[in-house]
């Protein structure tokens, strides 16, 4: 059984930083894309960093830009995301996600292309 959990979740002040990880097991994922997305109260989940399955090919939301950072450790069959300056409207919950797209050279940027979620990490930034 596929299983995608993350951790690293908390409540910091603004200015801090977190690194969240996301462990998948039951099969590798080495070979696939993966994303974070957050949902804050009231809003959409969104996107917010993907890497394809050889770090070769990164995106990110352009609200977290040069403060963010996804990153993935094929061996350990897990993708990590350190947020650093982080601000109040960073507030959410943070999704990891895998793409069923096999070697695929870009990675996805839309929600409904990834098909394993995790059960996401809160992350709180205080003013």
């Amino acid at each position: 059984q596929v299983q995608l959990v993350e951790s690293g979740g908390g409540l910091v002040q603004a200015g801090g930083s977190l690194r969240l990880s996301c462990a998948a097991s039951g099969r590798s994922f080495s070979t696939y894309p993966m994303g974070w997305f957050r949902q804050a109260p009231g809003k959409e989940r969104e996107f917010v960093a993907a890497i394809s399955w050889n770090s070769a090919t990164i995106f990110s939301a352009d609200s977290v830009k040069g403060r963010f950072t996804i990153s993935r450790d094929n061996a350990k069959n897990t993708v990590y995301l350190q947020m650093n300056s982080l601000k109040p409207e960073d507030t959410a919950v943070y999704y990891c996600a895998v793409a069923s797209r096999r070697w695929f050279p870009t990675p996805p940027r839309l929600r409904d292309e990834y098909d394993y979620w995790g059960q996401g990490t809160q992350v709180t930034v205080s003013s």
